[in-house]
């Protein structure tokens, strides 16, 4: 790591974001200068968290939240640090509640001086609980900035994108209004709708989209989903990159190539869209402007759908010149879909670029093409004040002791905790990461999952990694019965004595005879598995002799199509983007657990306990 401890130039950073709103935004100087301010701002960034804190400080010092902790006129680190508590959503909502029923018409301000232009909606399909995040314009310039120095980033690696097309899957959803007159969307609506997407869809080479903007403002997830795909089909030569902004979103798309390619290629043949669902005039008028009869790629996109019941190469076989697919596979939620996407790819190269929240926009990848589990991301300190809690044995204390980010310990796990230009102070997102290198002087962050315990029946706590490893570990015995496991979740039933672990799992298989010569005792050793990669306390609990606390895994299949209806409710009924979705890989909501307890086509129990901690000595010791 380097140590040096030259002030940072502020005319270099300054000078850069200027640079984004002029007419040159888009040529080679623009994009050396944002590889530089890279360099900068990674060499300085003790230097660079100390003076955006100030900042923070400085522009907010007459805020009432501020003042009501009393740090009013105080820009320092240590006074902030005295003063300011540690909080969560939670903590935060009465103040977010208020600007919700009154807008910006508090005096003094809430949170922070700039009016908040808009409040960022985050899912919470798993938890029932919507978040409500407050932003600025002066933000949504900030993180346009931090945009812009992706493909700088990626073109290193990949060049001349800017000769072909990218087929990236973008949806929106419908924006409401507060009380208070303010609206509230997801994060990516909110971006995609903006003047700042709207230059870059217009303006920039590297993004020559191959949908018509028209079929991405759709606000019904169907229609949308057909014509961009319908027009990333038919471009499909012309394709350099493509992807959705997270893993499941993309395998979700394929899946609905694989239930629609039909009369996809019907609509490519004709060059009219034929498909009765399609009603929207915006996207019929902009999809038929794109849209010529093309017999023979229609000819070419049947027989490679029709070539293997698999579908595996689909996508490098329909779209054969794209270089990599960009989505986001980070963390144990999203690293399930990697087998899935390397299968309907070929292996082509996924690129996580990006590590961002409804609350910050924080990381990026700076070597875009390694391998998903390789992936790190740099926090760029220039987007808001961090710090960090270890994550240890004492993760749940009352006053936890906070990392800076120059002082974080290559290895050790974190919380992550921001403080943010729209207000947020020592705000903990949520997010465990594990410092995995250093770029200069900032730290470079593994993602590894959300905080908190997906799975607890007594003092066993089970988190999202856990689990993945678990299910993984589980699902390789379905390998010999062509059987692959397409999504899953899980929930702590404890209306059982004693309470247990529920698994839903979703199938697929190429055909039915598959399904059939998986026995009862495959199923069964799938629970066992299970069991045995769970931790020391868990099993501990269930291998007390005379009275286990806890009972055996469950796993109930469900019928195939239900966890897209999983995501239908949660986009219907719950407010969430399609492209915001994850999979909760936990649920506690009574909707979404009847929902998929309705589906449920099969139920098997673990056949015995699993191996304590003190057998697995013993069989170790003695074979």
């Amino acid at each position: 790591m380097s140590s040096s401890k030259t002030p940072v130039s502020t005319s270099s950073i300054a000078d850069i974001r200027i640079s984004t709103s002029n007419d040159d935004y888009y040529d080679d100087e623009r994009y050396e200068k944002a590889l530089q301010y890279i360099e900068e701002v990674t060499t300085h960034a003790d230097e660079i968290q100390k003076r955006v804190l100030s900042q923070i400080l400085s522009i907010n010092q007459n805020v009432e939240y501020l003042q009501r902790h009393c740090l009013s006129g105080h820009t320092d680190l240590e006074t902030f640090k005295k003063l300011i508590p540690v909080i969560t959503y939670e903590d935060l909502k009465p103040d977010i509640d208020r600007i919700l029923a009154n807008g910006n018409t508090d005096s003094p301000p809430i949170l922070c001086q700039h009016p908040i232009s808009k409040f960022f909606r985050s899912s919470g399909t798993s938890s029932g609980v919507w978040k409500s995040i407050p932003t600025t314009e002066d933000d949504a310039e900030r993180r346009s900035f931090f945009r812009s120095l992706i493909m700088p980033i990626i073109r290193q690696k990949v060049p001349d994108l800017d000769k072909g097309k990218v087929m990236y899957l973008i949806f929106v959803n419908p924006q409401v209004n507060t009380p208070g007159g303010i609206t509230l969307n997801a994060a990516s609506t909110s971006f995609f709708k903006s003047s700042y997407f709207l230059k870059e869809f217009n303006e920039d080479p590297y993004y020559n989209y191959t949908s018509p903007i028209e079929t991405m403002f759709c606000e019904d997830s169907y229609q949308s989903m057909y014509s961009q795909l319908l027009c990333g089909l038919y471009y499909s030569n012309e394709v350099l990159r493509l992807g959705a902004p997270n893993g499941s979103g993309l395998v979700q798309a394929i899946r609905f190539l694989q239930e629609n390619w039909t009369i996809l290629c019907n609509d490519i043949r004709t060059g009219s869209i034929t498909n009765v669902k399609i009603t929207d005039p915006s996207v019929l008028e902009a999809v038929l402007k794109v849209l010529k009869p093309n017999p023979k790629l229609a000819e070419f996109i049947e027989t490679e759908c029709k070539r293997d019941e698999s579908w595996k190469g689909i996508i490098a076989r329909l779209w054969p010149n794209a270089k990599y697919i960009k989505t986001t596979v980070t963390g144990s939620t999203m690293s399930h879909f990697i087998p899935t996407i390397d299968s309907y790819s070929n292996g082509l190269p996924i690129v996580s670029i990006r590590y961002t929240s409804s609350e910050c926009y924080l990381g990026l990848n700076l070597n875009p093409l390694c391998k998903p589990n390789e992936v790190s991301y740099t926090l760029i300190p220039t987007m808001g004040y961090f710090e960090f809690i270890p994550v240890d044995d004492h993760e749940k204390q009352q006053h936890p002791e906070l990392v800076d980010l120059a002082n974080v310990k290559l290895g050790q796990e974190y919380e992550i905790v921001v403080t943010t230009y729209a207000g947020l102070y020592r705000y903990r997102v949520g997010d465990v990461l594990r410092v995995a290198g250093f770029k200069n002087n900032a730290p470079q962050f593994n993602f590894m999952r959300r905080k908190d315990a997906l799975l607890s029946i007594e003092t066993d706590k089970t988190n999202e990694v856990e689990l993945q490893n678990a299910v993984q570990k589980a699902a390789k015995h379905l390998v010999e019965f062509n059987l692959s496991l397409v999504d899953y979740t899980s929930y702590s039933d404890r209306s059982t004595i004693p309470g247990h672990y529920v698994l839903f799992w979703e199938l697929q298989w190429p055909n039915n005879n598959d399904i059939v010569r998986a026995t009862s005792s495959v199923f069964e050793q799938c629970c066992l598995t299970a069991e045995e990669s769970l931790g020391t306390e868990y099993r501990h609990l269930r291998n007390q002799s005379h009275k286990s606390s806890i009972g055996p895994l469950e796993i109930r299949i469900v019928e195939k199509g239900t966890f897209k209806k999983l995501m239908d409710y949660a986009t219907t009924i719950g407010g969430a983007a399609v492209h915001q979705y994850k999979t909760p890989r936990s649920v506690k909501l009574a909707p979404i657990l009847e929902l998929l307890n309705s589906r449920v086509v099969s139920n098997y129990i673990s056949p015995k306990c699993p191996s304590s901690e003190l057998q697995r000595i013993n069989q170790h010791d003695h074979p």
